[in-house]
């Protein structure tokens, strides 16, 4: 009895009811983006509201069986659920069912799997493990290279679907390694890339080149700097002359057409409202037309007339925009926001390097697909077609994220307990 008490008294509810009100407030909305007269009851199982409906209920089911499990079996069963969802994946390039142009899914009856959705916490898992062993040091080359390709495998199996957006969502476990002790340097030179791929895309490459050797020789003459700090810099400018070079490469061949399309809509080197920057522009009319209190449940025009392609998937955000407004958005936003500073919390106040690990796993996954998901409804990051956590319709993505969030509810409510 003691032990069931302590057991109640432990879960952090508070985030146990900002997941639920995400939930609701999902299913609420998917109902508004693809209401259909012909069927408005929201739990007819016929539509996909009703079949939300049913996603919600089995995915409460799946967070409660998760806190009644023993916390060390996550621990015990990382490696084999990475092993698992890395199969699974290689079994959907094989018999996965291409959808808008990616092999991301498994069909199972009416029903449709996809893995990568589950690889983002097997991934966590395994790497919270991981970093949680005795003498690993991030810092260190074999710790470090071990974990990156603790991460970088499934973002090479989902690669070859081609899903971009799940993907990129791995790199966010970043954050991660730099919590644990990698340099920040990483993070500079990742942002340092990113700015050099954007600028070598607005303007000529060869000035942009002639930018960074003036910049790099002034830091040398201006601040006198030591031989090995100058054979860095040289060394350095040479990398991102190499790096600016390959920028074309990447641009021409490896992304696909309609990824340079968005690409160039969202830059500004290109504008064309009727084709790539389509769902974009829809989706900015929508939220802004909502204003300050919205127009009203079910009573959004562009949503009723399906003016925003896949607006119950990636631009569910637009149907809040539009039919709860200004303020609506604001009180999704900062539900996120709670949940996000609670997924925090609950990492910093483990005892358990495996639980805290983990617990800056599901932050950074989550912050990523937030972030990502309402900046491309706005316009201002390209569209890659990744869900918005607990809201956007789809099973895969419920669950998972469910089981994402659960397991670090169950880790943090035994944080007391014996340490993992």
């Amino acid at each position: 009895m003691n032990n069931q008490r302590s057991f109640f008294f432990n879960v952090d509810w508070l985030t146990v009811f900002i997941y639920l009100c995400l939930c609701t407030i999902g299913w609420f909305n998917i109902h508004a983006a693809v209401f259909d007269e012909t069927h408005p009851h929201i739990i007819d199982l016929d539509t996909n509201y009703g079949k939300q409906f049913i996603f919600i209920i089995s995915s409460v089911i799946l967070g409660g069986v998760i806190l009644l499990l023993d916390s060390r079996f996550f621990f015990g069963l990382a490696p084999v659920l990475y092993v698992v969802t890395v199969l699974l994946l290689m079994v959907v390039l094989v018999i996965g069912r291409n959808v808008g142009g990616n092999q991301a899914w498994i069909p199972l009856g009416t029903f449709r799997l996809q893995p990568s959705e589950f690889a983002k916490f097997s991934t966590c898992l395994l790497l919270a493990r991981y970093l949680s062993g005795v003498n690993i040091r991030i810092t260190e080359l074999r710790s470090f290279l071990t974990a990156a390709g603790i991460i970088i495998l499934p973002m090479m199996l989902i690669m070859l679907q081609p899903d971009t957006g799940s993907t990129l969502v791995f790199c966010s476990l970043i954050f991660v390694l730099y919590r644990e002790g990698l340099s920040p340097y990483f993070l500079i030179v990742a942002g340092l890339m990113v700015a050099l791929f954007v600028t070598s895309l607005l303007y000529n490459q060869f000035y942009v080149i002639a930018a960074l050797v003036i910049i790099t020789v002034g830091i040398i003459f201006l601040f006198r700097v030591r031989r090995d700090t100058m054979v860095g810099l040289v060394v350095g400018l040479v990398l991102c002359i190499g790096y600016i070079f390959s920028v074309g490469f990447i641009y021409g061949h490896v992304l696909k057409p309609h990824q340079k399309s968005r690409v160039d809509e969202l830059l500004g080197i290109s504008s064309d409202l009727r084709g790539a920057g389509y769902n974009v522009n829809q989706s900015k009319i929508a939220i802004g037309s909502g204003k300050l209190w919205g127009k009203g449940y079910l009573q959004g025009t562009q949503t009723k007339y399906s003016f925003v392609p896949a607006q119950s998937t990636d631009f569910i955000f637009c149907t809040i925009g539009e039919e709860w407004g200004f303020v609506g958005s604001v009180v999704v936003i900062g539900l996120f926001i709670l949940l996000l500073l609670r997924v925090i919390m609950m990492a910093e106040r483990q005892r358990s390097p495996f639980s805290r690990v983990y617990g800056y796993g599901v932050a950074s996954i989550i912050f990523f697909h937030v972030m990502i998901n309402i900046g491309m409804t706005i316009g201002l990051v390209p569209v890659i077609g990744i869900p918005l956590p607990f809201i956007s319709y789809g099973g895969s993505s419920l669950w998972s994220f469910t089981i994402l969030l659960f397991i670090l509810i169950k880790l943090d409510s035994n944080r007391l307990g014996h340490v993992l």
